[in-house]
């Protein structure tokens, strides 16, 4: 019976928490929690919170069950009028326990600084999270991202971080909006670290907000026992070649993809003209209508690691890990121009834990913590001696980890107005969905 007792309660939790977890996570607005949505928040990395929580919870219902089968009998063979009030008493003492174990759960939780860091999916070893947490003493929530409209829409939503590791043109946007709250260089020794041509970029000029992490390009890794080098001189449009037909991966990027119709028809990829756009906008149907391109996001790595298609829309860390993986891949930036993108670390407005977003920021550019994660995701390393060390080992010869930035028609996303965002949102819409 307490084996029938113990799998219907298991199974009954298990049915309403999954449904708890399901409604709240598809309707609930941003900023909006309960404890199912917390609890899964805090299983993405595990901590002693996530673990201690768990174990009260588990006890307590063992306990439960057991009292449940057990005592009736004991009180059965030794029925008395106390035998009620026994059974309140017991009840209340393991509804006792159980609130006393969580409030000491969730007090001892609270005794630690907690740094919330938002990033980007697949771009950092964790194991520096766990040697930060030890450094000092801390934890650290770490949520990811799958874009920077995302992370855009959880925060004026009304969920709360301390650091965000946003791109370039976002970071741009937080800054007009008032997200972001000044670094202080002066908490940051290891500033002198950084690479000069990551910093003063027309993003965040003086590096008053943001504090470089990773930078790159955007262009076309390609099977070189596939590909013919001389079909390269295409550039982009190299991705509407049918030589190529049902062969490739497009970036599940609307600015990406609008950026790469935009440089091969000549034009800025941060233009507002609408007879531009629209030109974009057919040059990327016609693709979709004549090479049956595969719109993927983070899956074109293993994808292209096992030679599934000839090529792929890759930014340039994913590609250098893909090379170190797969000889027979390579990369290239078209002549057109492309993509010179600037990731970074910034402190939100309302972060909680300043000092602590400061020693984070300073901890990622230590330089056994720089090149762990260089090595970890393989995007390029703004810290100098890093960068330096991965040219010379791991990455050389790998094309793709030394960005080519001398390229006069490269361009930085800018930020864009609301009109012109919606007008590239609409047709993105249109053309993923015909």
């Amino acid at each position: 019976m307490i084996k029938d007792g113990i799998f219907a309660g298991a199974l009954l939790a298990f049915t309403m928490s999954f449904d708890d977890f399901v409604i709240s996570y598809f309707v609930s607005g941003n900023g909006v929690k309960n404890i199912s949505i917390v609890v899964y928040n805090m299983t993405k990395r595990i901590n002693p919170t996530i673990n201690a929580l768990s174990t009260i919870v588990i006890l307590v219902i063992v306990l439960v069950m057991v009292f449940a089968n057990v005592l009736p009998k004991l009180l059965e063979k030794h029925a008395s009028k106390h035998a009620k009030k026994i059974q309140r008493v017991i009840a209340l003492l393991l509804v006792f326990a159980l609130g006393f174990g969580l409030i000491k759960c969730g007090g001892g939780a609270a005794e630690n600084h907690v740094l919330k860091v938002y990033n980007a999916g697949e771009y950092m070893d964790l194991d520096l999270l766990t040697q930060f947490e030890q450094e000092y003493n801390c934890t650290v929530v770490y949520e990811t991202f799958e874009s920077n409209e995302m992370m855009y829409t959880k925060l004026s939503g009304g969920e709360s971080y301390d650091v965000l590791i946003p791109s370039d043109y976002m970071i741009e946007r937080l800054i007009k909006e008032d997200y972001l709250q000044y670094i202080d260089w002066d908490l940051i020794p290891n500033k002198g670290s950084l690479m000069d041509e990551v910093m003063n970029k027309s993003y965040d000029p003086g590096n008053r907000y943001s504090c470089p992490y990773f930078w790159g390009t955007v262009g076309i890794l390609y099977d070189t026992t596939v590909v013919d080098p001389a079909d390269l001189q295409e550039g982009w449009d190299l991705l509407r070649d049918t030589k190529y037909k049902g062969n490739i991966y497009m970036y599940d990027s609307e600015r990406d993809s609008f950026m790469i119709a935009l440089k091969a028809l000549g034009y800025s990829m941060n233009t507002t003209d609408e007879n531009q756009i629209q030109e974009a906008y057919q040059w990327l149907v016609d693709q979709r209508n004549t090479m049956d391109p595969i719109y993927a996001g983070d899956d074109v790595i293993d994808n292209m690691i096992s030679g599934n298609k000839a090529m792929a829309v890759v930014y340039s860390g994913d590609a250098s890990y893909i090379i170190s993986e797969n000889p027979n891949m390579d990369y290239f930036t078209p002549s057109q121009g492309t993509n010179n993108w600037y990731d970074a670390m910034v402190i939100t407005r309302d972060c909680n834990e300043t000092e602590l977003a400061h020693q984070f920021i300073n901890f990622m550019l230590n330089e056994e913590s720089a090149l762990s994660n260089t090595e970890e995701v393989g995007y390029t390393s703004p810290v100098k001696s890093v960068y330096e060390t991965m040219i010379t080992g791991e990455y050389e010869g790998v094309s793709s980890y030394i960005p080519d930035f001398e390229n006069p028609n490269s361009e930085i996303f800018r930020y864009q107005e609301p009109k012109i965002k919606q007008k590239y949102a609409e047709l993105w819409t249109k053309i993923k969905a015909e």
